[in-house]
Parts: C-alpha cells; structure tokens; sequence
C-alpha cells in the first residue's frame, strides 16, 4: 500500500466522555468524533434517555444533557456496548443512584466482571448489587471522597470513579490507576467542564469534588488503535505510507516493536511514516497496561508474526481467551498454536484467501489485513464488529491502493454497497 491516510478520533476516549456530559449537566460540544457504530449506539442511548443531539458536522456533536433522565438507560442499547457501563459512573456523581442493565461489548471467550468498578464506589460510600442480569449503586447520603486501590490497572474501573468522584465531596485518590491516553483525555475534558483533577497519566490520580460543571467544546485526541493497525497493514504489505493526526508518542510501543522486526518507522510531528521491505523478522510480544504493548493491537501483530521469518511468541496477559481468532487465521495458512494464554507462530512464506469470520473488533481488523498480504480474494464475515470501532476503514484502505469492498449478501443476491 502507498500514500497517505488521515487518523479519525478515538472511540476509547469518546465514549467515556460522551457519558460524562451526564456528570456536566449542560451542553458541550465534542470535536473529532469517529463514525463508527458504538458512538452512533452511545448518542442514541443518550437521547432516548432525554439528551439533546445535535451534528453540527459529520465529526462534530453538541450534546445538552441537561433534562437528561435517571434510569432512563434503555436495556438493548446497553447490552450492545461495553461502554454502556460508563453510566454506572455519571449517573452515580450526578444523581446519587444508578440502575443499569449488564454492559455488552466484544466476547473474548469468558465473562468481563465489573468488580472494580463496584469496589471503588464503596469506597466513595455508595452500597452496591449486581445480579439479576442488573448493576445498581446509590449513595444514601452523599458520595465521599476516599482511597481506592486497584488491583489491576484498569481502565474501564478508572474511568467510572473519576466520573463518580467529580463531584463528590472531598478528595478521592485512586492508586495503580490506568495510565492510558484515553484516561488522560476523560480528565482534561471533566477540567474543562471545571473539574479539579490531577495526576492522569499516572499511577496515582487525585480527583478534587466540586460543586458543580459547565458544559464546553472539547476535541477528541486521535485514535492510536487506529493508526496502530494501518502502521500494521503497511509492514504487512511491504507498503510506504504516511499516517496522519496522530500523537506518536502514544505509538512508542507498536514502533518498538515495528523497527525489532525490520520496518522504517519515521515519527513526525502529528504523523508517522512507515515503509517496509522484504521479509520480516520475528518476534516476541507481551501485552501490558499502557505504556506497555497493547492488547488492542496483539491481533493484528499476530498476522505479521504469520508472514516473518523465524519462529514468535505472544503472551496476553490482559484477556486470556483473546485468541479466537487463530482458528481463522489457521484457515489463511498460518501456524499458530495456542496454548491457555500463549501462542507460538512459526512463520509462512504467503497467506492464502479463504472465508473467514470475525470474532471480535480487533480480530476483524486483523482479518483485514491478513486479507490484503494474502494470496487471491479473502471473505471476512461479521464486519458489524468491525464497524463498531474503525471510522470509514474500506474508503481509508482504498485510498492507500487495496482492493478491498464491503458487500451485502442475502439469500439470492449479493451487491456491492
């Protein structure tokens, strides 16, 4: 693939904030948000809950929460997205309760427990239950400030104490908090609403209660999934491209791990380059919480794992029951043995197109790009889970020279959309 291609915002840091225009109350205006399914899902499950939408341009919304219902939360929409359980959060600081159905999202092959999340509302002094296919939380008197440890850094846990702490009364520290970018957008925008947090980005954030927030325009930082996986399909295609609008250096451990196995990586000041040439070297990977190499992109490295030279490893010690996809890359050629949370790739000269099926988001995204360094025509089923996190991503590839289309197929025909 040659040419250039334009990052869209990132879907992990829009949802959390598109929930806490709950927590503000007023009207903000969000900038840069991508068109992928689960903000349509998110803006929907906020009007039906009383919220005001409006699309000043195809990237950006306005939103007035202000007559926003509690509990008005409909059940499908909720059980469509992992995001949903953000709602725990917002509902929690703005009106002292919460009731929602279980969060839905991307099966990794095991249950997704919320036990943080509920963890670090009782240390705020909010009582808590889980069952019946419902989460509730409410505060009998008031939220208070107080210490939350997290065991693991994570961050859906993170966001939903920022949000419930906001306005809380006193000060919440949260320890071995999640670091990721996205962590440190939530709280820029919440300050920018007049929040008083300090220490995002770091292992330890300290979130100041205020009384109140105002709503105001805010731009969404650039995907780095996103340019994560395009910078993939360039080394797996033997490409040169110039990847657009993106912060490089939330990008350092897929570069690391990009110039160990022989592609040119050159960062500039919003955008990177990336060229490759022959074939590559094998490596070792081992997802860990931001800074550490991402689970989001361990899929699509797997593809380029497929097609090196030499023999690579991959340990996912984020969610175990991540490799799915395997099954279907196996169907393409590839050598992939799995073994509980490891898997071992002994590389191939070439992919071969076949039928295949994404199991989740990122499976999907690899997928893709095993289909493009593939010998002859490769059919990926279940692109919906595609779409719920990758803005315009068959116009983006058709830009960079793929051939590449999105169909629909029924029981007589099939059409090019």
């Amino acid at each position: 693939m040659q040419g250039e291609v334009f990052v869209s915002g990132m879907k992990n840091a829009a949802l959390p904030i598109l929930f806490a225009t709950i927590l503000v109350g007023d009207a903000c205006t969000l900038e840069n948000i991508p068109g992928v399914s689960d903000i349509s899902t998110s803006l929907e499950l906020l009007r039906q809950m009383g919220a005001q939408i409006t699309y000043l341009t195809p990237t950006t919304v306005r939103i007035d929460t202000s007559y926003i219902r509690e509990g008005g939360a409909p059940d499908e929409l909720v059980r469509k997205l992992r995001g949903s359980s953000y709602l725990l959060g917002a509902e929690l600081g703005r009106f002292g309760k919460t009731r929602i159905a279980w969060p839905g999202g991307c099966d990794f092959g095991g249950f997704r427990p919320l036990d943080l999340h509920l963890k670090g509302f009782r240390a705020l002094g909010a009582t808590t239950e889980a069952e019946g296919g419902f989460i509730c939380a409410e505060a009998i008197d008031c939220l208070c400030g107080g210490t939350v440890y997290f065991d693991i850094a994570s961050v859906g846990a993170t966001v939903n104490v920022i949000l419930a702490a906001t306005k809380a009364e006193g000060t919440t520290v949260i320890e071995n908090a999640a670091r990721e970018p996205h962590i440190v957008d939530l709280a820029n925008f919440l300050n920018a609403c007049g929040a008083n947090i300090t220490g995002a980005g770091t292992s330890v954030i300290k979130i100041h209660g205020v009384t109140s927030l105002r709503g105001c325009t805010y731009t969404i930082i650039p995907d780095m999934i996103e340019a994560g996986t395009f910078m993939v399909a360039a080394a797996a295609t033997g490409g040169n491209v110039r990847i657009r609008s993106v912060i490089p250096k939330h990008l350092e451990s897929v570069t690391t791990k990009l110039c160990e196995m022989g592609v040119e990586v050159i960062e500039e000041d919003d955008s990177v380059v990336v060229k490759s040439e022959g074939r590559l070297q094998n490596v070792n990977i081992q997802t860990l919480y931001y800074p550490g190499f991402p689970t989001d992109m361990h899929p699509q490295f797997a593809v380029l794992l497929c097609i090196a030279n030499g023999i690579g490893n991959i340990h996912e010690s984020i969610w175990a029951s991540r490799f799915r996809y395997a099954e279907e890359l196996r169907k393409m050629g590839a050598t992939i043995t799995v073994d509980a949370q490891n898997a071992t790739v002994v590389g191939v000269e070439r992919l071969t197109g076949s039928v295949v099926d994404a199991t989740d988001l990122r499976a999907g995204a690899a997928l893709v790009i095993a289909g493009l360094c593939a010998k002859g025509k490769t059919e990926i089923r279940g692109v919906e889970y595609i779409r719920r996190g990758y803005d315009s991503i068959v116009e983006k590839l058709q830009g960079l020279g793929a051939e590449i289309s999105e169909i629909t197929v029924d029981d007589t025909t099939e059409s090019e959309q």
